[in-house]
């Protein structure tokens, strides 16, 4: 029985006969047990009446009362047990009605207060919505994005079953027939490529990382003339006081270090703007301002002839200096040299040689400063300059020897290793061949082309 406010705490009394006068029991009368009942503390009391002890000490009934006696401690140490858990369970009741009335306090708190708390909650989102009004434009664009990505993801999944395809059809043919049937692909893509005509540079990517070699300044190079099993390498390392040129048989290997073959030049060089054209090298013999040409093949020079009147020996270089007066370079239409001379006024000067004798066959002069030139390079019979050889360089200045004209122009490139101290184009690969800070990296170009047909004259 539980009294709200008070707790029943129970206490066992053991009572023997002889010490409640109003008790009697006969020599014959065994031991009896009452009823509980409460005290004034609202506390069990259970009453055990015994005979006395004198009477009952050998006899049966002594050993029923050991067994009461034990029955009772047990019973005692029940009800111990049981005020404990009542004990704690009041407590828990306690605490749970003082958080019930802390809730109660709070929800009439908040029942008063939720006019202003809803007043506070609509401006507070009124002003949200003002920051994200600027985000919808964003928003929209994302779903564009999105819109175009699932168009990737589609276009992806229809190129793998392309691929599959591939594959099980590659599985239906031997090798032979393989190789054949890629030998006419690469001949009817390089018909194609045949019908493009000179383009316009439109855009430069990359750079892509060959390898980290050398000091500072150096050139690297293929052969733009070579056929496309021929992928040998050239390496020239400084730019100037060597005459050491390192071949590689292909990129890999150049990549590997492994070399092929290392020529000695019958002279040094100066600068850092040779090429390879047609199985010979071209460069700027050291100290004058000659072209001389060696033949890998033969290991002899070929020929050799003076630019009359150009710079050089740091008479007119690029902006990085190293001896950079005289730069023979390749394109789709032959072979060129760029440098300064004094009647110019130190300004750009382009040449268009013969490959074979190295004689001038036409000259522009440009109005452009060879030593505000960061480097330049051909194509199709445009010369591009950079502004820098530094970090933030792009292809600033563009003059066609087709009209004569020049215009500026604003093309961007990433000067990865903040210092270009060459760089090439190379018309079979499409491609700049530069010489970072030590680094041999290749960019690739966009041009825009006008597509001959056969109706074309």
């Amino acid at each position: 029985m539980r009294v709200p406010g008070s707790v029943l705490y129970p206490v066992l009394s053991l009572a023997v006969f002889g010490l409640y006068p109003s008790m009697t029991i006969g020599p014959k009368e065994g031991w009896q047990v009452y009823s509980s009942a409460q005290d004034a503390d609202g506390r069990c009391i259970c009453t055990v009446v015994a005979p006395e002890q004198s009477l009952c000490s050998r006899d049966a009934k002594s050993r029923q009362l050991r067994q009461l006696l034990e029955k009772v401690q047990n019973m005692s140490q029940s009800i111990e047990v049981l005020n404990l858990r009542t004990q704690r369970d009041f407590q828990y009741v306690m605490k749970m009605e003082n958080q019930m009335k802390g809730l109660r306090t709070k929800f009439r708190q908040i029942e008063d207060d939720r006019k202003s708390i809803m007043a506070k909650n609509f401006q507070e989102l009124k002003d949200k919505m003002d920051e994200l009004k600027p985000l919808i434009p964003v928003l929209e664009q994302y779903k564009m994005d999105a819109a175009l990505i699932s168009q990737f993801k589609e276009e992806i999944r229809n190129l793998s079953v392309v691929l599959m395809g591939i594959q099980e059809e590659l599985g239906a043919y031997d090798y032979d027939e393989l190789y054949q049937r890629v030998l006419r692909l690469d001949n009817r893509l390089r018909s194609c490529m045949g019908k493009l005509t000179c383009g316009k540079l439109m855009k430069i990517t990359g750079p892509v990382t060959i390898k980290t070699s050398g000091t500072r300044f150096g050139a690297w190079m293929t052969d733009p003339l070579a056929s496309s099993r021929n992928n040998r390498v050239w390496y020239m390392d400084s730019y100037t006081n060597s005459k050491i040129v390192r071949e590689y048989k292909t990129m890999d290997d150049f990549v590997a270090g492994v070399v092929s073959r290392t020529y000695s030049l019958p002279f040094k060089w100066e600068g850092t703007n040779h090429i390879v054209y047609n199985g010979s090298l071209y460069y700027n013999k050291y100290q004058s301002n000659i072209i001389v040409k060696y033949s890998f093949e033969t290991g002899t020079v070929l020929a050799q002839r003076a630019l009359e009147f150009a710079g050089f020996h740091n008479m007119y270089p690029y902006t990085w200096g190293g001896y950079s007066d005289i730069d023979v370079m390749a394109d789709e239409l032959g072979m060129w040299v760029v440098y300064a001379t004094n009647q110019n006024a130190g300004n750009v000067v382009i040449s268009q040689i013969d490959p074979d004798t190295m004689q001038v066959l036409k000259t522009w002069n440009t109005e452009y400063s060879k030593r505000n030139a960061g480097e330049s390079f051909m194509i199709c019979g445009t010369l591009y300059i950079t502004n820098s050889h530094l970090s933030g360089a792009k292809v600033y200045y563009a003059y066609s020897t087709k009209t004569s004209t020049y215009e500026y122009i604003d093309i961007p490139f990433h000067n990865q290793y903040f210092h270009i101290s060459m760089l090439d184009y190379n018309a079979r690969e499409r491609a700049l061949y530069a010489w970072n800070n030590g680094h041999q990296v290749i960019f690739n170009v966009t041009l825009f082309h006008v597509i001959k047909t056969d109706d074309d004259s």
